[in-house]
């Protein structure tokens, strides 16, 4: 199981100064009690739950309800759906970032007559207060802010593997609880009505699966619906990877020279960001196809080989979902003072292990901002230890999480209703229809108002005047939506 989790040890629960192996570790974090040593309890008297303080759940619950004004169309399908009870019978285990928007779905979940339990993809970007307001509501919750790499893998088992309670659905984000369940409960694995994945990380594994002849449950590729794409990841990253880059170093981008990593819809949102405030981006990619490189260009930005280049960066940000990307030799070229981070799912992307030698030490000099010092004096400033930088040190806005998590819910809902014989073994991409459904529901938001085909328009052109208005393969776009 360890090659699907390249989670190094928490510095923060975690003395690396012990081993004599290990880079040194300076940190001046509270040594607190671990949650799994903790007995707690909610207000009703539950214990099936582990999450930093379920005191918290108060606070929690006042960042869901704010959460909540801005995924109107998420509220909206949960009270038309509500009565219907679609997800009646449904036992959900979920694996996502655990934040007030997905706590939003998790209750839309319920609302609509699902059993859920659900833990962290990320050891980082639980909201503690968020967890343990579900708690408190009874869902089952086994996730907070600082896991250990023993914790991630613990809080995912608890959520599997517990009496009187078997998983007929699994929502993931990164194919993480996928593959624990496929390695670890195979029986469980087999009886799974259907698997729904919002990652390029995650339907990456699916696919792996499929063409190993493994897969023998359907499972529906959310991340590439284009309401999804476009939102989360083009839209959203181009907000939040300046948010989580100012949160961490309070640096300024006018004049600084940065190198993206991929241009993917992840990456064109990073640099489109980082071009309005002034900063010099270049773009890298491993892909062979000219094509790619005609998009780059098209849109201003210089295509460079990392090796050529990374010797003058002020930033270098990965956002590719592959491993390896950013490497030791890479990283011992870097000058003095250059950021390094992740907005890509994976967290293989920068060669962190690398760095977790004697000859270096690792400083902490606030909250997931690691200074590597190098023997002649060289910082390098890491953020996040290479894992996601928006979810781990920012936000991202409560409108795109709506976005991913009305396809998520509607994506739940088709493939735990769909009639036997509809979906096989394989990985399906949402259906057309329903990715306009999503955005249907978000227009409102926007004041919009779209004109219906009049008859002889949708004859002409040979349409359902209710849609679906594209064919499955149409993108909406001029290039493939894979990250690149």
């Amino acid at each position: 199981m360890q090659g699907f989790l390249k989670t190094p040890l928490n510095p923060d629960t975690v003395s690396l100064c012990a081993d004599p192996t290990a880079a040194s570790y300076t940190d001046s974090s509270d040594d607190e009690t671990s949650p799994r040593e903790k007995t707690q309890v909610n207000s009703k008297g539950s214990s099936d739950f582990c999450v930093k303080n379920i005191k918290q759940a108060e606070f929690g619950r006042r960042e869901i309800e704010i959460a909540e004004q801005d995924m109107s169309a998420l509220i909206s399908l949960r009270k038309r759906a509500q009565g219907e009870k679609p997800l009646a019978g449904a036992k959900v285990v979920g694996c996502t970032h655990i934040t007030a928007q997905t706590a939003v779905l998790i209750e839309t979940l319920v609302a609509l007559g699902a059993q859920c339990r659900w833990t962290a993809c990320n050891i980082y970007s639980t909201q503690n207060e968020v967890a343990a307001a579900l708690a408190e509501i009874g869902v089952a919750v086994f996730a907070w802010k600082g896991e250990s790499e023993d914790d991630f893998w613990w809080c995912i088992d608890r959520c599997v593997n517990t009496e009187g309670w078997q998983a007929n659905m699994i929502l993931d984000d990164g194919g993480d609880l996928t593959h624990w369940v496929y390695k670890k409960y195979p029986s469980v694995f087999k009886k799974v009505q259907g698997i729904v994945e919002e990652s390029v990380t995650g339907v990456h594994r699916l696919y792996q699966l499929s063409k190993a002849g493994k897969l023998c449950v359907p499972a529906m590729n959310v991340n590439d619906s284009v309401t999804k794409q476009k939102f989360d990841n083009l839209y959203c990253c181009r907000e939040s990877i300046l948010d989580g880059l100012k949160r961490t170093t309070d640096v300024m981008f006018g004049g600084k020279q940065v190198v993206v990593c991929g241009y993917g819809e992840v990456g064109k949102g990073c640099c489109s960001a980082l071009k309005a405030l002034g900063a010099i981006v270049y773009t890298h990619t491993h892909t062979e196809h000219s094509r790619c490189f005609i998009f780059h260009s098209m849109d201003g930005f210089k295509v460079v080989k990392l090796n050529e280049v990374v010797r003058h960066m002020d930033m270098v940000i990965t956002c590719t979902g592959n491993k390896n990307v950013v490497t030791r030799e890479q990283l011992d070229r870097m000058k003095n003072g250059c950021i390094v981070c992740n907005m890509g799912h994976s967290n293989t992307e920068i060669d962190v292990a690398s760095l977790r030698t004697p000859e270096l030490t690792w400083e902490r000099v606030r909250s997931q901002v690691d200074h590597i010092i190098w023997p002649d004096g060289k910082r390098v400033i890491l953020l996040a230890e290479g894992r996601l930088l928006n979810l781990s040190c920012s936000t991202v806005p409560s409108f795109v999480l709506s976005i991913t998590a009305t396809t998520q819910a509607l994506a739940l809902i088709e493939l735990y209703n769909a009639p036997e014989g509809r979906y096989r073994q394989d990985v399906y991409l949402l259906p057309k229809k329903m990715d306009e459904y999503v955005a249907s529901l978000h227009l409102p938001n926007f004041d919009a108002h779209l004109t219906e085909l009049s008859d002889e328009q949708a004859k002409y052109m040979g349409l359902n005047k209710n849609g679906p208005f594209k064919p499955n393969y149409y993108r909406y776009q001029h290039h493939s939506t894979q990250s690149e």
